[in-house]
């Protein structure tokens, strides 16, 4: 029997680990049901929800090249499919919102901010940035010297 992937079988559990279960299928091939595919919700003992000799049903998530079997026990259980949402109405109460969609406002600030505002090209950003820089170094420097009794520090 070939095992394609989507299929759904029944196998049985040979083998427990504690990171999921072997699980033998039809034809005599085993495939690995890991820990995170036994249950819907968050499984801490594999223990708690299989036994050796259990009968399960799984269905074939992947098949390697190298013959591994990848095997789920939640993607085999059969659920209902969940109801689509109904699309959230408008609200009329918010005046504050602007007409456009969201992906067209403008970013950052506030929505008047930078209207009138040029770019700034690289090197004023650049001579900007070093100006500020130096004037930052310098009081830094009159600071320690100062504390320290470095050059022009007067000793009394």
């Amino acid at each position: 029997m070939s095992i394609e992937v989507g299929s759904k079988l029944q196998g049985k559990v040979t083998g427990i680990t504690n990171f999921g279960a072997f699980v033998e299928l039809p034809g005599g091939s085993t495939g690995l049901v890991h820990i995170s595919e036994v249950a819907d919700n968050y499984v801490k003992d594999i223990n708690d929800h299989l036994k050796v000799g259990d009968q399960v049903e799984v269905k074939v998530i992947n098949v390697e090249k190298d013959g591994k079997i990848g095997l789920s026990i939640k993607k085999a259980v059969d659920r209902p499919e969940r109801p689509e949402r109904p699309a959230r109405p408008e609200r009329p109460d918010r005046p504050d919102r602007p007409d456009r969609p969201y992906s067209q406002r403008p970013r950052g600030g506030r929505p008047n901010d930078n209207r009138n505002v040029r770019p700034e090209n690289f090197e004023s950003k650049m001579a900007k940035f070093l100006k500020d820089s130096e004037d930052r170094l310098s009081t830094l420097k009159r600071a320690t010297e100062s504390k320290r009794g470095g050059r022009g520090a007067r000793r009394g």
